[in-house]
């Protein structure tokens, strides 16, 4: 009888398996003799034991009692912002004079957030509640209570909210230093409506330290968790969960040409989030740490080499701030920072953001060569000075300018450049959210889209943008000539203002 290859491919998985659990003992000239264990009953029984493992339903079972314990931390949070709209244009002409006033309405938003304390303080995002008149938090049981916000943080993308109640569900804080690529994590929040609040999606960490230059329009502090696991809008402040049930991340934006979740979603990691709460709580203001120094330019292959380093990465200091931390500590000028408390600095944003989301008073060891030798310096961090906690107000965003046109863009990073699957080097600046009720959306203006020209002007960056867009309005342009650009679209897009 003819024997199938599954057959074969069985009993060659037994004879491992027998062999594998047998000693061989090979004499010379003689067959293989297998030699075969003796055990008593209570060995037996304790190699069972000890080799058992969870079974699939066991696993199963413990990330649905993960799942929903962390459920029950997680609200809805719906914001409620009064704006005025425009008045329409062809009342000068026709109908009732009184069309022209400005009129007010209400606008709704969405988003989600993770109860922190027992006594409600809750964490969120900061764009979730921007300019929001009133906040509501609906919690897992349905009891909705109004939501004071404690305090915001534009450049790390963090808010804390806080609701009259007492003895609420609360999540474990947990480590997000700790958190590996390729760990399992559940993605908790409200995405796209309320009738879907509590969702979970289920993926890994697909990647840490990531800065996609969204907060603050690139001016802010980035680190983000990157994951797989499906985060939509509204899942925005939301609970990224580790399988041990601890917080690791406020979830807060999401990379994607449809809108919808590709599987590339960003958490802000929950250290950085802990210690923006904990400044606002405590101080009613955040407070970020400082060195005192400004970059000379990062290490890449081509410095390195022209440096005489091994490593090519780290960052040179340009100059150091006369009685500042670093100065205090011996830092100087040229001098190349490789690591951080022994991990590299791969670029000036990863040390920046690390020293500014650290708390003054903390030391820290800058790893660093200096005329070939290497050297470990311990700064201990000083309070960043008001005049320096925001960056130039031309790169920062024109709220009115964003009112009007009915759609918001950002500076095009490289990092965004490279996940839009264009050149890094591309100038222009890219649509980050926009109304579909708005002229632009209506003639084809889109989410991602990388805006290169304005009434057949280059613009570059954000700043080009605000200042040929302001100058149309100042001249009552009614129409405006945009030239937008995607890996597979190069096309003109006009509407009217």
């Amino acid at each position: 009888m003819k024997r199938s290859r599954s057959t074969y491919a069985l009993w060659a998985i037994v004879a491992v398996l027998v062999v594998g659990f047998y000693s061989i003992e090979l004499q010379p000239n003689q067959a293989s003799v297998f030699s075969v264990p003796s055990f008593s009953a209570d060995e037996e029984t304790e190699i069972v034991k000890n080799k058992s493992t969870p079974s699939l339903q066991e696993f199963n079972d413990a990330i649905v009692e993960v799942a929903e314990e962390a459920k029950s931390t997680v609200v809805t949070v719906t914001v409620t912002q009064t704006v005025q709209a425009r008045p329409n244009p062809l009342s000068r002409f026709f109908g009732d004079p009184r069309d022209q006033q400005p009129k007010r309405y209400e606008r709704e938003g969405q988003g989600s957030g993770v109860i922190v304390s027992k006594d409600g303080y809750i964490l969120t995002n900061n764009h979730v509640v921007e300019n929001a008149d009133e906040v509501e938090v609906q919690l897992y049981n349905d009891k909705v209570y109004n939501a004071k916000v404690v305090g915001t943080d534009p450049q790390t993308d963090i808010a804390v909210l806080k609701v009259k109640a007492e003895d609420l569900n609360v999540i474990k804080l947990g480590n997000s230093e700790k958190a590996r690529v390729g760990e399992m994590v559940l993605a908790i929040g409200s995405p796209l409506n309320n009738g879907l609040a509590h969702s979970v999606s289920m993926g890994i960490v697909s990647a840490k330290d990531r800065s996609i230059g969204i907060i603050e329009r690139g001016a802010g502090y980035e680190n983000f968790i990157q994951t797989d696991a499906a985060i939509n809008p509204g899942n925005s402040g939301g609970a990224l969960v580790n399988m041990e049930g601890e917080l690791i991340g406020v979830n807060t934006a999401i990379a994607s040409r449809s809108g919808g979740s590709d599987g590339i979603g960003f958490a802000v990691p929950v250290d950085i989030a802990k210690r923006v709460m904990k400044s606002i709580i405590e101080k009613g203001r955040v407070v970020r740490g400082y060195l005192g120094i400004t970059t000379g330019g990062e290490v890449d292959d081509t410095m390195a080499r022209a440096l005489g380093l091994n490593k090519s990465y780290g960052i040179i200091v340009g100059a150091v701030k006369d009685d500042g931390p670093a100065d205090k500590a011996g830092l100087q000028e040229d001098d190349i920072i490789q690591t951080l408390n022994d991990k590299p600095v791969r670029n000036w944003n990863s040390l920046r953001t690390t020293i500014a989301t650290s708390s003054p008073g903390t030391e820290v060891e800058l790893g660093i060569i200096r005329d070939e030798e290497k050297m470990t310096l311990t700064v201990t961090l000083g309070e960043l000075p008001e005049d320096l906690m925001t960056d130039n107000n031309q790169s920062r965003p024109d709220v009115d300018l964003e009112e009007q046109l009915g759609f918001s863009v950002t500076n095009l990073s490289p990092e965004i450049a490279q996940e839009l699957g264009v050149s890094r080097n591309q100038d222009g600046v890219v649509v980050t959210q926009i109304s579909r009720r708005s002229d632009a959306y209506q003639q084809g203006l889109r989410q991602g889209y990388i805006i290169t020209e304005v009434n057949r002007e280059p613009v570059a960056n954000l700043s080009e943008f605000n200042e040929a867009m302001n100058k149309l309005m100042e001249q009552k342009k009614d129409i405006v000539l945009l030239r937008v650009k995607t890996k597979n679209v190069n096309q003109l897009i006009a509407f009217e203002l």
